[in-house]
């Protein structure tokens, strides 16, 4: 085994009571293998059980298998050649497991831009990675790339339809009556259907997968600045069996209810690549549905105890919001027993009616994308502590270092808060281009192992496992006072009116920052409660200096497409940041 990956088995978070399950090893045999020959093997193994389900069709691992070699033939034939970079502009559909599986098997590197990405979004992104050949949507193609296209300058452009996978009188009649988005899409562009028609001979392309990029998947990274993570092959194959390992009981036949989009690493891994490693079968959502609907398909499809759900705290929070206004509505007790939360902090209030109104398990999980991404989760199976992000995973070190030089080792314990430092395979190559920020992100630290500084902070408790505090970039600095944001949104939230709440740090002359909280009320509590009542309440309830100065309900909070809040676009936005920063600049 690569000694790279050994853990060393002295560290506390080995202890029993630390809650590892028995059945989980602590070292694990990582394969040098390409995520093609990932799919062929499960391929392979899982022949004629179903892979995909999309619009209510459904598609095979052996049909899966024939389709990713198709278009792996096609994109060699068209001249996609090793190391080429290939922009997917899809949702989640049958057509994006496709596409990104066939670039896998030809070398190329996929990078799925944003749909909902405005063109001069999906510009930047195309520029950055040196996107060589397109694969979109039709729909999408006027809104986003048309605007763009000159400067784009793509060599190859692959377009495909929402419906194209439907039967051939569904999709007539669906496109008749205009129930199917299409657009316009350039002359010489080729249409993926076609593609998939060629016999399929893909050529024999040498990988090395710890060299080799799969990815390049966009981020803000640790410092807030977007550029490109490079994940290797075997960062996204590692990752996989690291999940993989964890959730030791999922069998073959499981469904991965699959709303995070793969574009984003979350989806790519924990949902996209694990589900088709172990044999589930993926529900396969272009955009996020109603939760009505959302319902109606685990209720009909979604294998009992067996349906896995992977997504941001907000989709949890709307699933049990329309599950507990609708009470006997939907039979789908015992089905969601194995949901995970990551993208973002999970709030005990959520988990905790999520499982209620389930009866399912809900866990929380951490990850970044340059981890391919996920860095731990709490124990499905064994002891798990609510408000922590769990154990890290097989193969997979951490440490607390001091935030200020991350050279010092911090121990367990409440008041040692650090920077979270993380070690393992799936830690990425790299910054596409960014030497000097690969540099700042990624260390060699005296143990031999290449740690990447998260950025994160947070503290380890007496079993190893970690509670974050917030990220090194969004810690407030009140009157020399740390105050972590989600901290305080959790003693809000406390509140039951309280339905979502945001904390960022505003600037300010005399205090270094204020703190500011953007709320958003319970349907049934609005009107119920003034902004200033709910600040009375907060002082009656909190320690002063964690006691926001400003709260403003809204009515939704701004989140990414995978539902991670965003802090600061509220605080960018508000007039107290703008009118300091405008006094600054004159």
């Amino acid at each position: 085994m690569d000694k790279r990956y050994l853990v060393d088995e002295s560290k506390v978070w080995f202890r029993k009571e630390s809650g590892w399950p028995d059945e989980v090893p602590r070292n694990i045999e990582f394969p040098k293998m390409g995520l093609g020959e990932m799919l062929d093997e499960s391929v392979r193994k899982f022949g004629s059980r179903p892979a995909l389900w999309f619009l209510d069709q459904w598609m095979t691992y052996d049909e899966l298998g024939r389709n990713v070699a198709a278009l792996a033939t096609a994109l060699h034939n068209l001249g996609i050649r090793k190391g080429d970079v290939v922009s997917l502009l899809l949702p989640n559909s049958f057509q994006y497991v496709i596409s990104y599986f066939a670039c896998a098997k030809v070398g190329a590197v996929v990078s799925g831009i944003n749909p909902t990405y405005k063109p001069g979004e999906a510009l930047h992104q195309i520029k950055t990675v040196g996107a060589r050949a397109l694969i979109v949507l039709d729909a999408l193609y006027p809104q986003i790339v048309q605007p763009v296209e000159k400067e784009a300058a793509f060599e190859l452009v692959i377009t495909t339809n929402i419906g194209d996978f439907l039967p051939r009188v569904k999709r007539f009649v669906a496109k008749l009556l205009k129930k199917i988005p299409t657009g316009a899409v350039p002359a010489s562009a080729h249409a993926l259907s076609t593609l998939l028609r060629t016999p399929p001979a893909p050529p024999k392309v040498d990988i090395d997968p710890e060299e080799d990029a799969a990815v390049y998947i966009m981020t803000g990274g640790t410092t807030g600045v977007p550029k490109a993570a490079v994940l290797t092959h075997f960062n996204c194959v590692s990752n996989v069996i690291q999940c993989r390992a964890w959730l030791y009981k999922v069998e073959p036949g499981a469904a991965q209810v699959s709303i995070l989009p793969f574009f984003h690493s979350f989806g790519m891994t924990a949902v996209m690549n694990l589900g088709l490693s172990i044999g589930a079968w993926l529900m396969l959502f272009p955009k996020p549905p109603l939760m009505k609907d959302l319902a109606h398909q685990v209720e009909t499809i979604g294998p009992s105890e067996a349906t896995f759900f992977c997504g941001a705290e907000v989709l949890f929070q709307k699933m049990a919001d329309y599950l507990e206004a609708n009470p006997g509505t939907h039979k789908i007790d015992n089905k969601l027993t194995m949901c995970i939360s990551g993208a973002g902090p999970l709030h005990r209030h959520v988990l905790e009616k999520f499982e209620r109104v389930t009866n399912g398990r809900l866990g929380e999980g951490y990850g970044l994308t340059e981890a391919t991404p996920v860095v731990s989760a709490c124990p499905f199976y064994g002891n798990r502590k609510i408000g922590t992000i769990g154990l890290p995973f097989p193969g997979t070190e951490w440490k607390i270092m001091d935030m200020e030089t991350t050279s010092r080792e911090l121990p367990p314990g409440e008041s040692n808060i650090g920077e979270i430092c993380v070690a393992g395979p799936q830690v990425m190559k790299g910054y596409l281009n960014r030497d000097d920020e690969t540099a700042e992100t990624l260390k060699v630290f005296p143990d031999g192992k290449l740690y990447l500084l998260t950025g994160d902070l947070g503290y380890m408790d007496e079993d190893g496992q970690i509670v974050i505090r917030d990220r090194k970039k969004q810690l407030i600095k009140y009157k020399g006072y740390s105050v972590y944001p989600k901290e305080v949104e959790e003693l809000v939230a406390v509140n039951q009116k309280v339905s979502e709440v945001a904390v960022h740090g505003l600037p300010d002359r005399e205090t270094g920052e204020v703190i500011k909280a953007w709320v958003v009320l319970e349907p049934a509590a609005k009107g119920t409660i003034t902004e200033a009542e709910l600040l009375d309440w907060c002082k009656k309830n909190m320690t002063y200096y964690k006691v926001p100065r400003h709260i403003e309900f809204i009515d939704e909070l701004p989140k990414t497409a995978v539902g991670k809040v965003q802090r600061r676009e509220l605080a960018e936005a508000d007039p107290i940041y703008k009118a300091y920063h405008t006094s600054n600049e004159e």
